[in-house]
């Protein structure tokens, strides 16, 4: 049984964390940097591991590893040699089971949860190139490339035994349908695919979700379909698309609702964790059952759905 079919069955809703660099700046440090929070696994790994507590106490069942833009070509880009930069990707999920593992035997509250996953992130091409395209997708890249970047990152997160792998913020089919020729060469990890959408209905590439959903139904791999890093209005609309093509669990982690302006790098508009809350559990009863926050959001976002949960499921 997969990771998440093991929770759903015995729990409605499994909970995400939220935006991780986030709370990496909150805590002090400098993201300003094309490795972004990836590069804090190098300098000060320690505050990665608070991160990741703060999300399992505010009530996360599953907390995303510090990967995202963790790659071999990004690492040795910087001059770290081919060695570490596989240990540094490996420790980020070496960080987040050993947070885990001394949470919960520390947890008093055992039976009213599950014990929390860790998901490895993996994070789209773009990220690697740190220049936007992972919210276009026109990689110009074939399927053939794009599995060739992929293979050795994830076979070095799964090596270091992760519950699942979040593919996450994935612009394009192309770059899924790599993902999953990569994953059929470890069939025992199990992967949700979540996309970056544009719209209600598109993912970024301009593909749409349903279709992009129906391609993946019968993957047994896939754990979940969903969508993240994208406006949180067009949630209710991408579940509803998701769930015609596909009948696997829906899985989202929206941006809080705050707006990003690109020219002068800085976020607009505000978004209260209750009223984040709330939408979240529109989104469980419109069909999705693993929710959590992406840019943003914050571990008072997460408590605030897992209370809420709590009291309504």
């Amino acid at each position: 049984m997969n990771p998440i079919e093991r929770i759903l069955k015995d729990y409605p809703m499994m909970i995400l964390d939220g935006a991780f660099s986030t709370e990496l700046e909150h805590k002090g440090c400098d993201l300003n940097d094309p490795l972004w929070s990836a590069k804090v696994l190098i300098e000060n790994p320690d505050l990665i591991a608070a991160v990741h507590e703060d999300y399992y106490r505010a009530g996360a069942d599953c907390v995303i590893t510090a990967s995202y833009q963790a790659t071999y070509e990004g690492f040795m880009k910087r001059g770290v040699s081919e060695a570490e930069a596989g240990r540094l990707i490996a420790s980020s999920v070496e960080i987040a089971k050993e947070v885990r593992d001394q949470f919960w035997s520390n947890e008093a509250d055992q039976l009213m949860r599950p014990k929390p996953l860790v998901a490895a992130s993996v994070g789209p091409y773009g990220a690697y190139l740190a220049d936007g395209s992972e919210y276009r997708g026109n990689y110009g890249l074939d399927r053939a490339a794009l599995s060739a970047f992929h293979e050795k990152r994830m076979q070095t997160l799964i090596e270091a035994a992760p519950d699942i792998l979040a593919c996450e913020t994935i612009p394009c089919l192309l770059e899924a349908q790599a993902i999953v020729d990569v994953l059929s060469n470890h069939p025992d990890m199990y992967a949700w695919i979540s996309f970056s959408a544009k719209d209600g209905a598109h993912i970024n590439s301009g593909e749409k979700i349903e279709d992009c959903a129906r391609w993946l139904n019968d993957k047994s791999q896939v754990a979940a379909i969903g969508v993240n890093c994208t406006a949180l209005e067009y949630m209710t609309s991408l579940i509803e698309a998701i769930r015609k093509g596909s009948d696997k669990p829906i899985v989202v982690y929206p941006n809080s609702g705050e707006q990003y302006d690109a020219t002068q790098k800085v976020w607009h508009g505000c978004s209260t964790s209750e009223h984040y809350a709330v939408d979240a559990m529109q989104w469980y009863e419109k069909g999705a059952q693993i929710i959590g926050g992406c840019c943003r959001t914050t571990p008072k976002h997460i408590y605030e759905i897992a209370v809420l949960a709590k009291r309504q499921l």
